[in-house]
């Protein structure tokens, strides 16, 4: 399987976001990236598993009775 690079302004667009964004997140290191002497690459998976860490579940009535039921 062939790895997939993406630039930031690249990334931002797969991501639907500001090269901004992208750019802090390197920064402070919360996505892994790839440095290839001055140019900086993140690859599709990378930022695949960066969507899925942030991703929030909608709220059932399950879930609300299951977390209730751990705070008694």
């Amino acid at each position: 399987m062939e790895t997939k690079y993406l630039t930031v302004d690249e990334a931002a667009e797969y991501l639907n976001t500001g090269v901004r964004f992208v750019r802090r997140l390197i920064a402070e290191r919360r996505i892994a990236f790839h440095k290839a002497g001055a140019h900086v690459r993140l690859a599709v998976a990378d930022l695949e598993e960066f969507m899925q860490l942030g991703r929030v579940e909608p709220i059932t009535r399950a879930s609300v009775r299951r977390d209730l039921g751990r705070a008694a």
